[in-house]
């Protein structure tokens, strides 16, 4: 019989932050966080004040993300932030990106979450992260990424859900770590409309508007 364990990751140094992470698996046998020998899983969710997330730690990437971004001062700077891995869950790490062409993609941008040091922090977990082509993480997935802002500022919260695709041909890196063959992108406005995209993880070839696909 299938029993779900809700563990807490924390963060942060003190149990006073706000901004604690929630985490579902059906396994219960994860006791020591700090030494995982328990079957890997691939539907675990995860949530925090920033974002709610499926990780598959078989690929050890998402199966999607949800955040909603919002009209916000800018409180905090990413100057000198590390990405960092998770003792409870297989996720990715520092070597799968080495000296390769994939970018550590966030998922919940970093730049919609600078509001306090807790926010941006969070964003830098390697469970936010996807191995991204680096042209398409550096060009029209970050020019979406500003326009979402921008229209919140204009509109109001923006939801946002993205789906990672592996096709049956997906590259799997020597590390383990499971490359994305493509990303869905739905903007979701306050009035319940909505803007589809799908972004091949690749080299973009055009505009970021010309990513925008039919939302069925």
């Amino acid at each position: 019989m299938i029993r779900y364990l809700i563990l807490c990751l924390i963060f942060f140094t003190s149990c006073s932050k706000q901004n604690s992470t929630s985490v579902k698996t059906e396994n219960e046998n994860n006791s020591n966080t700090n030494s995982l020998t328990r079957a890997r899983v691939d539907s675990l969710l995860v949530s925090n004040n920033i974002f709610q997330i499926s990780y598959n730690e078989k690929y050890e990437q998402p199966n999607w993300v949800k955040y909603t971004v919002r009209d916000i001062v800018k409180n905090a700077d990413r100057d000198g932030m590390q990405f960092y891995t998770v003792d409870s869950i297989y996720t990715s790490d520092d070597q799968d990106y080495y000296s390769n062409r994939w970018d550590r993609g966030h998922m919940a941008p970093a730049g919609s979450f600078n509001d306090s040091y807790e926010n941006l922090y969070s964003t830098f977990s390697y469970l936010n992260v996807a191995l991204q082509y680096d042209d398409l993480n550096r060009g029209t997935w970050v020019q979406l990424e500003e326009q979402v802002r921008q229209w919140a500022d204009e509109l109001g919260d923006i939801d946002i859900e993205i789906y990672l695709e592996f096709d049956s041909s997906h590259i799997v890196l020597d590390t383990g770590a499971h490359v994305p063959t493509a990303f869905y992108k739905y903007v979701i406005f306050p009035d319940s409309s909505k803007k589809c995209y799908y972004f091949p993880n690749s080299a973009p070839n055009k505009s970021w508007q010309e990513y925008e696909i039919e939302c069925n």
